[in-house]
């Protein structure tokens, strides 16, 4: 698979795919290591995910780069998320604020534990484009290292200030969502269409366009299905689509509505 600055392109999100309980989560996690995955992102907001797939790593966490969150405006809520954190992960890879939720005040902290070497890149992430003026300012201040906003053909908000931004500012880039949250994945594209974009999967054709933009690092598509994972790890080798690819993988995107 392809590497970029978070390492291969393709990782795995936890979002909504983690509530079957652990086992589920080893097979998952299990099958994505074996094809090459190493990014897998989570968060306090996803219920039992980090437990799970802290769970899911254990005898495998060497190999793999952990990014979640911290989700709360106190404090105090803040700093025990953190903790438990690290007693689940040891260290973490890319230490992201939830949806801009307090930023300023956390960053003070997150920072002296990064430069103790605890946390690896700071991010920030959001999920609706009415906070994108939000993440732009944040991205301003210089200290943040990653950006997480959502990239797909419905949804290109991002291209217009986000990912330029991130660009001029070396700022590496998380797409969550590359999927449509499962809705865009599960539409097949008519006859033929796989085979001119040379993919197996219509998945793989819509990750194929999020990261056939240079601007971006990695996608994290969620799946419960092992079989998936190792499917959507295949998306993460060239050749990338050009402009008239992408174009094709966007129409076929809106005809499918």
């Amino acid at each position: 698979m392809e590497e970029r600055r978070l390492g291969p392109v393709v990782g795995l999100g936890t979002w909504n795919t983690f509530a079957g309980g652990r086992d589920l989560a080893r097979e998952v996690v299990g099958a994505a290591l074996d094809a090459g995955v190493r990014l897998f992102d989570s968060s306090p907001m996803y219920g039992e995910a980090e437990a799970s797939l802290a769970a899911a790593l254990e005898g495998r966490r060497q190999g793999a780069a952990v990014a979640t969150k911290i989700w709360t405006a106190s404090p105090v809520e803040a700093r025990a998320q953190y903790e438990a954190q690290l007693g689940w992960f040891g260290r973490i890879e890319i230490e992201q604020v939830h949806n801009l939720v307090a930023w300023q005040e956390h960053l003070p902290w997150l920072e002296e534990e990064r430069e103790a070497g605890r946390i690896g890149r700071i991010g920030v992430t959001h999920y609706s484009p009415s906070a994108f003026a939000g993440l732009a300012e944040a991205l301003r201040s210089g200290r943040f290292q990653t950006l997480q906003v959502p990239l797909n053909p419905l949804e290109r908000e991002a291209e217009a200030e986000l990912l330029p931004l991130a660009a001029e500012l070396g700022v590496a880039v998380i797409v969550m969502r590359p999927l449509g949250q499962g809705a865009l994945a599960r539409r097949e594209p008519p006859p033929g269409a796989l085979a001119e974009l040379g993919v197996e999967t219509w998945a793989q054709a819509l990750l194929k366009w999020a990261l056939s933009d240079e601007r971006v690092d990695v996608v994290i598509p969620a799946t419960k299905q092992p079989g998936r994972a190792r499917e959507n790890a295949a998306a993460g080798e060239g050749p990338w689509f050009g402009p008239s690819e992408r174009a094709l993988v966007a129409r076929l995107a809106v005809q499918q509505l």
